[in-house]
């Protein structure tokens, strides 16, 4: 593609996006196409030039006056196929509500497409389908994450009734910060009115939920700046030896305990994680795969992993 065409091509993509978002940022839209701030300042003055009304604030970003819109947009086939994808994902990994909303969205968008595009969608969408490998939430309630995202973007608390992993039920309230799916599981991140501190919790551990009509005036900054703090917290360096027959098994699910690299040695396939705990998770973990791995470091997990036996061994 010729640099005048990827120009083209990049001048549409930042109209789209400023139609899509109240506020863009000029660093977002250089990071986002892989350009200088320079260029998307020329791209800018381009659409301006072609009569669109972009507003600018320094140190705020890129908008639209108020009421600017183009016709709407037209999908190509292969943009309809890549949403029912989407949508697949959407029904197995988010709770009902957002499912529902999301389906309701590819309906509209495939009310657009031709006669042609819309049978080979229809066919597309036999071929995919996605098994989650576990539930991901209360089946008792349908709208944990739709709840929270009103929450975040109404400023208004929430009240949880929660199943901690002890089994001790304890209701809360939290202003939300944000979601996040990780290790297979959903997240609510808030600030606990109850701890006075911010807490993560398992959607899957919900019982309720309820919105409020309390506003909160706490600035709780980004979800990312919390989640960066959490990385920064003290490590345990961890050294197993797995027998290479079983190492390629461990596959993706050695990332969820800070895996950082692994070594071939003659005894074996010798791997390193940095991880915050080794009380629970990572003994429950290395029993999945006991007979094949030798701990070398540190005794501490050794210890929790004979701990866990003997538990065992106790309620049988």
């Amino acid at each position: 593609m010729d640099d005048s065409l990827k120009k083209i091509n990049r001048i549409i993509a930042i109209l789209t996006s400023l139609q899509a978002k109240r506020i863009v940022k000029a660093q977002e839209l250089a990071d986002r196409f892989g350009v200088s701030l320079r260029t998307i300042y020329r791209d800018v003055k381009t659409l301006e030039s072609a009569g669109v009304p972009v507003l600018s604030e320094a140190g705020i970003g890129y908008s639209l006056m108020e009421g600017y819109r183009l016709p709407p947009v037209m999908f190509t086939r292969e943009e309809a196929g890549s949403l029912v994808t989407g949508e697949k994902l959407m029904r197995s990994f988010s709770d009902k509500s957002l499912g529902d909303h999301f389906q309701s969205a590819i309906v509209k968008i495939r009310s657009v497409l031709k006669n042609y595009d819309r049978e080979w969608l229809d066919a597309l969408e036999e071929t995919i389908r996605v098994r989650p490998p576990k539930a991901l939430f209360n089946s008792d309630i349908e709208d944990s994450l739709h709840t929270v995202l009103h929450g975040i973007a109404d400023r208004k608390s929430v009240i949880l009734e929660y199943k901690a992993i002890t089994d001790v039920i304890s209701e809360r309230e939290i202003e939300p910060v944000g979601i996040f799916h990780e290790n297979n599981n959903w997240y609510i991140l808030g600030y606990c009115l109850l701890r006075g501190d911010y807490r993560q919790f398992r959607t899957d551990r919900i019982l309720a939920i309820r919105s409020t009509t309390n506003r909160f005036t706490r600035r709780h900054g980004k979800l990312s700046e919390h989640l960066d703090r959490h990385e920064t917290l003290p490590r345990i360096t961890v050294r197993l030896l797995v027998e290479p027959r079983i190492a390629r098994y461990l596959g993706n699910s050695r990332n969820n305990y800070g895996f950082v690299s692994e070594q071939v040695t003659e005894n074996g396939v010798e791997m390193t994680f940095h991880t915050i705990e080794i009380a629970e998770g990572f003994p429950r973990w290395i029993l999945s795969f006991a007979d094949y791995i030798r701990v070398l470091e540190p005794q501490e997990l050794k210890d929790n992993v004979r701990k866990l036996i003997q538990r065992i061994e106790q309620n049988q």
